[in-house]
């Protein structure tokens, strides 16, 4: 059934059941001698473990279990990865400055004198000349105290980031990379499983969008043009341009969860509605849950953009869908104290709280929201009894799937068609009312004129909107020009910045003003024996109770949020602090039975979006909160029965819990703190991911104090409006789905009010 699958995967070409870098020639770049270095570190990062350096436990869990016994003896240079995969991945993947960086200091340990540069006196051999070895030459042992040093070494960041991205992206493959049937030998060693059994139900049932949808890749340049007509859009040929120039009243930029909910509204409203996603279309029976390919094609950037200085990864949707395809479905609403101050306080109309509230009902209510859950997953069950035994409060999470969802794979698109993203819902209602969404399409540049004098007196607008130009897939050479009557711009935070500045507006306020609801994990190791929790880390729904350390109201402005993430065993592995070889084996075994809380805060500290580069830092009493947040989260692990706890601190700061006392528990408590400065400058640091991109084309009551206006246009240009996360005042403090899809709705209220204003005067 497995191997049927795969097959019929295949014959569809479809990148979420398979990787594309096992081949034989590849792009990446790197030199024989590059790729040698690069073995030599894979190889130190997981050597082999001698059973008798692990405690009394691990040794006799590796001797019963013949795939934990092969793990724990087997070299990197033994295993299914290879160095030139690994490198086209980091090549194709990663940023590319990055890269640049990683290149280097391979290039150098391919020389002796390099080498002596980078790893010292290690490499000195006195009994062979030329009494110099080059970093592959030197002793497995001696190199993995190498990478001890260079994991620490805060005084040369290069050497560092060159460490951490080869560590993650190689660790990331390492246990992600599958045979022909799916599957690979780690898996069983750490207890991790896929369930990639038949779907007879979603095989069966239709595309959803399938009438409105054209993807660009699959067309070429007549083909293109004949089904943009088919669709009922005017198209022409521009010879001079060498574009096609499409007819239409409104166009939207991205179909997530700003995009979706403006493109539904505005086609319900009678307009001739375009949707450009530059992400492909996908349905749940194309969803493989594999964690490398579903990462790499759904996620912005493959998921490998971090902020300037190393610290946080963002995790984007990028995909028909958005972030809705990715998101853990957790439904809360905007608290009523961000309600008030965005409304009062900042002036700011569109969130007047009698339209807004009813606006979040309708949003509820079309995705399906429910608080009922009939079964909750490992970690969820971890988090709930450790706050009860506290006597801490426990909420429970809305989601938008039903009672009977128990699906762990969320975050790679959810394989059961129970989680109601955009594409399932807003999105159905825009196509059934003659909406076209182009894939795999995407915006190059808004389409700005200048104003004539009595519309800019009018308007206060220098400019106009007119539509938008935008490239297709490689498969044409010809540009998209949308005619639009209305331009609504959805990329998401992190890229709508670009386009509005790449355009040509000049607001201060576009890319400034980011909040990303920083997060920071520890973690609880769970052994079956005599434990009251049944299951894996992997299993269940996502996120379905959470404590609030500090809630939003009146008199408190930073919260606090502890919840539960996804973590597949590839991004477990890459986050983990590496200390050693023996100890990154020893963690990995204990994978299926380590649950992890995250502390959430609503951040203070602000960053900018600028050229592609993300800036971000936290204030001093962000740091505080998160270290606040994290003392908490270790408490409850440890309540709820974890023999061991730690932090993601670079150091593998943890201790053993079995009969500890509260004042040893109290004083390993104060030592918890949240490393300050970049990854490159401390001495130790943690590396995290954030999922909740907020600001940077803000809302404001003046031109001055937001991008965009009080109900979502530009200060700068006429019809042009914003529709996703970026217009957020300021952080939210808690996941931001409802807000996103609630203010959407609001804005797209008005937006096809104003246009049928503007019909009936014209008629």
């Amino acid at each position: 059934m497995v191997g049927e699958k795969r097959k019929r995967g295949e014959k569809r070409g479809n990148p979420l059941l398979r990787w594309s870098v096992k081949q034989e020639s590849f792009t990446h770049g790197f030199s024989r001698s590059d790729l040698q270095a690069l073995s030599a570190i894979c190889e130190a990062i997981m050597p082999p473990v001698p059973l008798l350096s692990l405690d009394l436990d691990m040794k006799l869990k590796v001797l019963r279990n013949d795939a934990l016994l092969s793990f724990f003896k087997s070299s990197s240079d033994q295993s299914h990865v290879r160095p030139d995969e690994v490198a086209e991945v980091m090549a194709t993947k990663a940023m590319p400055v990055t890269v640049k960086v990683v290149r280097i200091v391979l290039r150098l340990l391919t020389f002796r004198l390099g080498t002596l540069l980078l790893c010292g006196f290690v490499c000195l051999d006195k009994k062979n000349w030329p009494f110099l070895l080059k970093f592959s030459d030197i002793s497995l042992d001696k190199r993995e105290k190498v990478l001890q040093k260079w994991s620490t070494q805060w005084y040369n960041p290069l050497v560092r980031i060159a460490f951490m991205m080869i560590k993650a992206i190689f660790l990331f493959y390492y246990f992600t990379w599958t045979n022909e049937n799916s599957e690979t030998p780690a898996w069983d060693a750490i207890g991790y499983s896929v369930n990639l059994g038949e779907n007879e139900d979603m095989e069966h049932r239709e595309r959803p969008l399938e009438k409105g949808i054209i993807e660009t890749a699959k067309e070429d340049e007549m083909s293109i043009k004949q089904r943009l007509i088919n669709k009922g859009l005017i198209v022409t040929e521009d010879k001079e341009s060498d574009s096609y120039k499409i007819e239409c009243d409104a166009v939207v930029v991205g179909s997530g969860c700003g995009g979706g909910v403006a493109a539904a509204n505005l086609a319900k409203s009678g307009l001739r509605v375009v949707i450009l996603e530059k992400g492909n279309y996908f349905v749940p029976r194309d969803y493989s849950a594999l964690e490398g390919p579903s990462t790499f094609e759904l996620f912005e950037a493959h998921s490998l953009l971090m902020t300037h200085d190393g610290r946080f990864r963002f995790m984007a949707g990028s995909t028909v869908g958005g972030g809705s395809v990715v998101n853990w479905a957790a439904s809360l609403k905007t608290p009523d104290a961000i309600i008030n101050e965005w409304s009062v306080d900042r002036g700011i109309a569109i969130f007047a709280r009698e339209e807004y509230t009813a606006a979040m009902e309708r949003v509820c209510k079309r995705i399906g929201v429910t608080e009922k859950i009939i079964k909750e997953g490992f970690q969820n069950q971890i988090l709930r009894k450790g706050c009860e035994k506290l006597g801490l409060d426990v909420t429970v999470v809305p989601r938008n799937s039903s009672e009977k969802h128990y699906c762990g794979s969320c975050s790679f698109g959810c394989r059961t068609g129970d989680k109601r993203g955009t594409d399932s819902t807003w999105l159905v209602d825009a196509v059934n009312n003659n909406a076209v969404i182009l894939t795999q399409c995407r915006a190059e540049k808004l389409i700005l004129a200048d104003n004539d004098a009595q519309t800019r007196k009018q308007s206060g607008r220098k400019k106009i909107c007119l539509g938008v130009t935008a490239c297709p897939s490689n498969r044409t050479r010809k540009k998209l020009q949308i005619n639009a009557k209305v331009t609504v711009v959805a990329c998401g935070s992190l890229m709508t910045p670009g386009l509005l500045a790449s355009s040509g507006l000049r607001n201060p306020n576009i890319g400034r003003g980011l909040h990303i609801h920083p997060i920071l994990m520890v973690w609880g190791y769970f052994p079956e024996k005599n434990s009251d929790f049944n299951g894996a880390a992997h299993e269940g729904e996502i996120v379905t109770s959470l404590h609030y350390v500090f809630e939003i109201d009146s008199t408190t402005t930073p919260n606090i949020t502890l919840e539960t993430p996804a973590i597949g065993p590839g991004t477990f592995a890459a986050l983990i602090p590496w200390v050693s070889g023996s100890d990154m084996k020893n963690r990995l075994a204990k994978y299926a039975r380590t649950s992890h809380i995250f502390a959430m805060i609503r951040d203070e500290g602000v960053g900018e979006v600028k050229g592609g580069l993300v800036k971000y830092r936290l204030t001093k009493a962000d740091e505080e909160n998160l270290a606040i947040g994290l003392k908490q989260a270790l408490r409850i692990l440890v309540a709820a029965g974890a023999e061991e706890v730690g932090t993601y601190r670079s150091d593998g700061q943890r201790i053993k819990c079995k009969g500890i006392k509260e004042e040893d528990l109290e004083a390993f408590l104060r030592t918890v703190n949240v490393p300050a400065g970049a990854v490159s400058m401390s001495k130790h640091w943690t590396h995290s991911f954030t999922a909740h991109q907020m600001g940077c084309c803000r809302m404001g009551a003046t031109e001055k104090e937001g991008a965009i206006d009080g109900y979502g246009e530009s200060w700068e240009a006429q019809d042009l409006y914003v529709c996703d996360a970026s217009v957020l005042p300021t952080a939210l403090g808690v996941n931001p789905m409802i807000t996103i899809q609630s203010t959407a709705y609001c804005i797209s209220n008005r937006i096809a009010m104003l246009m049928e204003k503007k019909k009936k005067k014209k008629d």
